[in-house]
């Protein structure tokens, strides 16, 4: 721990020219009433097709702090962060969003906790400015993978936070394509502690989360941290097979001590549904399965198209 740490802000965009003036001028304002240095800020185009990566160019042009790092395609927000995290220099690291919804006047509040002698200090969201059934969204999903995960994640704690070198080193270090950095920082370990704040309203424009980018993240968080899915699948086996037991039985008792014509409705729904149930958890255990092919072809998570700032300018055509 050190009393004045370099920090490295990373920030991973996409298709966001509206809001890069502001980003950068409230981002910039932030680093200069920091002690120590010298600053940086790492942002991340992936893959814009607007005016995004030109505008950051340009303010790399004016602040020396600025390294923009351009990727070759479109590779996801998980990646991008990756992607930072590879470029960073500093002692430590603030993970943030470039919409503006995390406020970089927060971070000298992650740096003061930093120096309290944390290595993860994150944000936890309070007050979202999102529609109220988002909010709910957000609301059951950090609760049920807190539930399902075999780690303690902490509950409504975004990407958000401070992480100290020696964390970034031993995240850099995973290999795993199906990132959740949130998860991941919390698997690290050291010490950590959370710290509320507010989650603003987006700067301008949409957000660039879709709701199947969003089931796609929280379906990465899941089956990241937990194997539930598939000891569900071996528990409502068994309770299926208990069922269909007391089934039979009654069944028997029906037709020889009762007399009651047997008809298709009863076979026809106990088809049915164990059918659905079997296509459902072979959908969750292709999930694990497709996640292992995934890692077993080993490509890399993203390739560099080109890296620029006033200290650095080149053409990479490297993968990571």
């Amino acid at each position: 721990m050190t009393a004045n740490p370099r920090v490295s802000v990373a920030i991973p965009i996409y298709h966001e020219e509206a809001v890069v003036p502001e980003l950068v001028r409230r981002t910039s304002a932030v680093l200069d009433s920091l002690p120590g240095g010298p600053h940086e800020i790492v942002f991340v185009d992936d893959g814009s097709s607007d005016g995004t990566l030109g505008m950051l160019e340009a303010a790399a042009e004016r602040d020396p702090r600025i390294v923009v790092v351009e990727l070759s395609r479109n590779f996801g927000h998980q990646t991008a962060l990756a992607a930072a995290l590879d470029q960073v220099s500093g002692d430590v690291v603030i993970l943030m969003d470039g919409d503006l919804q995390d406020p970089p006047e927060a971070i000298p509040t992650l740096v003061d906790q930093y120096r309290q002698g944390y290595d993860v200090v994150y944000a936890q969201r309070v007050n979202r400015k999102e529609p109220w059934w988002l909010r709910m969204c957000y609301y059951v999903f950090y609760r049920l993978l807190a539930a399902l995960s075999s780690i303690e994640l902490p509950l409504d704690a975004g990407d958000f936070g401070l992480m100290s070198r020696r964390v970034v080193d031993e995240i850099r270090a995973m290999p795993e394509h199906h990132r959740y950095l949130r998860g991941l920082r919390t698997w690290v370990g050291f010490r950590q502690i959370g710290i509320p704040v507010e989650r603003a309203a987006r700067h301008v424009g949409r957000t660039k989360y879709s709701p199947l980018k969003l089931l796609k993240l929280a379906s990465d968080g899941i089956f990241a941290f937990s194997i539930v899915p598939l000891r569900a699948a071996a528990i409502l086996g068994a309770v299926a097979i208990t069922c269909s037991l007391l089934f039979a039985l009654y069944s028997l008792y029906a037709k020889f001590w009762l007399h009651v014509p047997q008809g298709f409705t009863a076979l026809i729904f106990v088809i049915t549904f164990l059918s659905g149930m079997n296509l459902f958890f072979l959908g969750i255990i292709g999930e694990y399965v497709g996640r292992v092919y995934e890692e077993a072809k080993a490509r890399p998570h993203y390739v560099v198209r080109r890296v620029f700032s006033q200290r650095v300018s080149r053409d990479e055509g490297a993968a990571a």
